[in-house]
């Protein structure tokens, strides 16, 4: 259902994200900042406030995805900086203790079924109308961006 409903927001995305002007500085500001989860959604708004039509439903769409985009990103090199550094520590660790390299990779996969879930549920509250497709993209955003945090905290320990 996630993907059908996405296609239907994304597909009209192409020709209306020339005119979105999106800037991560708002969120990556924040976060650097240590604002944390507070900082979610902060680029995706501006985007929203500073574009034409950014309130419309492709407008919300498209400021969302630049956004959740920007998330993926920093998902993906912590995540990889996560298993580079729990590789090192499980080669020096005793032959008794588990693979953290394999814990990590169980979360993570785990995780991500149960993030299209959530965000299959966000979306049908909205009983098939046209809002299903942004709220599908903003808890999409919302929730990469928290597991971003997560591994990210973790690495801080």
């Amino acid at each position: 259902m996630r993907v059908a409903a996405l296609l239907c927001v994304v597909m009209p995305l192409t020709v209306q994200a020339q005119s979105l002007s999106f800037d991560a500085a708002p969120t990556a500001t924040c976060v650097a900042q240590g604002g944390k989860e507070q900082c979610i959604g902060r680029a995706a708004n501006a985007c929203m406030e500073t574009s034409e039509g950014g309130y419309s439903t492709n407008g919300m769409s498209g400021c969302t995805d630049f956004e959740l985009e920007w998330w993926d990103i920093r998902l993906n090199a912590i995540y990889k900086q996560t298993r580079n550094r729990l590789a090192e520590q499980d080669a020096e660790s005793p032959a008794y203790a588990p693979p953290q390299v394999d814990a990590l990779k169980a979360m993570q996969r785990a995780w991500i079924p149960f993030r299209d879930a959530k965000c299959d549920y966000v979306a049908t509250e909205w009983m098939g109308g046209s809002g299903a497709g942004p709220a599908t993209l903003w808890c999409l955003m919302d929730e990469t961006a928290r597991q971003a945090l997560y591994l990210e905290s973790r690495g801080q320990n």
